[in-house]
């Protein structure tokens, strides 16, 4: 690397590297690999496994006081109550690496107190390594990278990701591709969510939109994002996205406008509707219930430290504002003294 690096970066790609050199070799002979359906086209391998126990072992060794959510053992390892946190996605992709597609990537990021801090996402068949430190901009292979000039959804290549476990609601999704494809130069959908929002902040895609992720698919693309001059955040517009199931990214023009296509297909879980919005995504299916239970315990975790956070913050000196009209009124009743 040309430029110094954050010590935790540096320990990021230390372990996104090991992680990939397992599913480099594993990939020479998929045909060996048992798997093992998590749920309906959601799958596992002991790759993912041992990439997960190669990339927490690397960063506990380091930092034995953080905490762990990875996305094959939730939060067994680490420390349960750190302000640092790294979220670990071992291998996002499974289904392309299985079938020998070799559109798949490791993805780690670390955040405090709720603020992603560091990513690094690593193709390892490319050999591609995007890295970012917050504040210090996005890079590619040590390149800097920024998010596409394109200010016309016409001239916009968008990323996107299907549905795919049973039961997800397809016509609702249907809908809004229909929507996005009319507008724009043509749709893409390579399979690896974190891939998708390096690319966007490559300037290869104007814009990302996907549904029904999880934590681990976006933190490190997302940082990614705006490091690169892009924007992301939920189909609203709004920063909340991380524990929503719902992502847009994009260069500013081009977020803009795929706002006003998408804000009618959002389903951002507000406090007031939080338990209606989790029935119906068990009615419709369109996540898995363990992992709809941590990411919800991990919303409610970091509301926690941020009200305590806000508790303990010294209050500041209320100013009251005096209007001239007020000043004006103050003068004529005699309360002013001043002799000018």
């Amino acid at each position: 690397m040309s430029q110094a690096l954050h010590p935790m970066l540096n320990i990021a790609i230390k372990a996104a590297r090991a992680a990939g050199a397992i599913i480099n070799r594993a990939s020479l002979d998929i045909e060996r690999l048992t798997v093992i359906a998590k749920s309906h086209n959601d799958f596992v391998t002991e790759v993912d496994k041992a990439a997960e126990d190669a990339i927490i072992g690397t960063i506990l060794e380091a930092y034995p006081g953080h905490g762990i959510l990875a996305e094959e053992s939730g939060r067994e390892h680490g420390a349960r109550h750190s302000d640092y946190v790294w979220i670990i996605d071992p291998l996002d992709g499974t289904t392309n690496f299985i079938h020998g597609f070799p559109v798949y990537a490791v993805s780690i990021a670390l955040t405090f107190r709720g603020q992603i801090q560091q990513a690094v996402v690593y193709d390892p068949s490319r050999n591609d390594l995007f890295y970012a430190s917050k504040g210090k901009g996005a890079y590619m292979n040590d390149r800097r990278i920024r998010v596409s000039k394109r200010t016309r959804m016409l001239d916009s290549l968008i990323g996107t990701g299907f549905p795919f476990r049973k039961g997800d609601n397809f016509q609702r999704y249907m809908k809004m591709f229909e929507d996005v494809m009319v507008q724009c130069a043509g749709v893409r959908r390579p399979g690896a969510a974190s891939l998708d929002l390096c690319y966007v902040a490559a300037g290869f895609y104007d814009a990302f939109f996907e549904t029904g992720l999880s934590p681990w698919d976006v933190a490190a693309g997302a940082l990614m994002i705006t490091e690169a001059g892009g924007l992301v955040g939920n189909f609203t517009g709004e920063p909340d996205f991380l524990y929503q199931r719902e992502i847009l990214a994009g260069t500013p023009r081009i977020y803009g406008q795929m706002v006003k296509t998408l804000a009618p297909y959002t389903r951002v879980i507000s406090e007031a509707d939080a338990a209606a919005a989790a029935a119906a995504a068990g009615e419709e299916g369109e996540s898995d219930p363990e992992d709809d239970a941590l990411i919800q315990s991990l919303q409610a975790a970091e509301d926690e430290a941020q009200a305590a956070k806000a508790a303990a913050e010294p209050e500041k000196p209320k100013r009251t504002r005096i209007t001239a009209a007020a000043k004006a009124a103050e003068v004529r009743e005699g309360k002013d003294d001043a002799p000018f």
